[in-house]
C-alpha cells in the first residue's frame, strides 16, 4: 500500500477498521470499567491536500483547563442525546472547527483509548472527506488552531519515539511525535500511533 495514495489509504482503512455499528461492543476491561470513566469519541479527518494524505488536527486553547495547548483531535464528550460515538465525534467536530458532517464519510473505528489521569474512554472514528474539510471555523475559547499534517510526514520515523512510564500503579508506552513545531503525545499520539501502524502493516503485507 502507498501511504502517499489517499485511495490506497481509504481502501485499506475501510478494509480494515472496525465497522462503525461495533461500537456499542467496544467496552472497557473489567480493570478499566470500574473507574469512573468519562466516554468520548474523537475524529479523524483525513482528505487529500497538495496531492497527498492528510490528516486534520487540532492545537487546543491555552485557556482550558485540561490538557491545554495540546495537539488533539476534533472530539469531546458523549451527550445523552448522542445516539453513539460517531455522532458524537461528528458533532463536536462541527462545534469546536466547524466541519459540516455531511462532508464526512465515516470509514470506521479504531480500538477505543483510554486515558489514565482523566479516565477517558475514546471511541476514535476515521473518516474521508472526499471534497476537502471546506472552510473551518475554529471555536476559539477550545481551539488555538487548525492543523493539517500530511501522512507520510507523520509517519516519518525519524520524528517518532516512545518511553515506558509508571503511573499510578500502571505501566504503559507512552507515544511521541515531534511534527515541525508540534508535539503530538498521550492519547493523539496513541490513537495516531494504532493509525500509522494499521496502515503499515498493510504496507508490509
Amino acid at each position: 500500500m502507498n501511504m502517499s495514495s489517499i485511495s490506497e489509504v481509504v481502501t485499506t482503512l475501510r478494509s480494515r477498521l472496525a465497522p462503525p455499528d461495533q461500537a456499542p461492543m467496544l467496552a472497557p476491561p473489567p480493570e478499566i470499567a470500574s473507574r469512573p470513566l468519562r466516554r468520548a469519541a474523537v475524529l479523524l479527518p483525513l482528505f487529500e491536500a497538495n496531492s497527498q494524505p492528510c490528516l486534520l488536527l487540532i492545537r487546543r486553547a491555552a485557556t482550558l483547563r485540561t490538557h491545554s495547548g495540546e495537539i488533539a483531535f476534533p472530539g469531546g464528550s458523549v451527550d445523552p442525546q448522542d445516539r453513539d460515538p460517531v455522532m458524537t465525534a461528528l458533532r463536536e467536530a462541527q462545534e469546536e472547527i466547524g466541519l459540516a458532517p455531511e462532508r464526512a464519510e465515516v470509514l470506521g473505528l479504531l480500538p477505543p483509548s483510554f486515558t489514565l489521569v482523566t479516565n477517558f474512554w475514546i471511541i476514535p472514528v476515521v473518516a474521508f472527506l472526499p471534497s476537502g474539510p471546506g472552510p473551518l471555523t475554529p471555536q476559539a475559547a477550545e481551539v488555538s488552531e487548525v492543523i493539517c499534517a500530511p501522512l507520510p510526514a507523520l509517519a516519518d520515523p525519524r520524528i517518532f519515539h516512545s518511553e515506558v512510564w509508571d503511573t499510578a500503579g500502571w505501566r504503559r508506552t507512552v507515544y511521541f511525535y515531534e511534527y515541525g513545531p508540534y508535539r503530538i503525545w498521550g492519547a493523539t499520539a496513541r490513537i495516531l500511533h494504532q493509525l500509522l501502524s494499521l496502515l503499515e502493516e498493510s504496507t508490509a503485507h
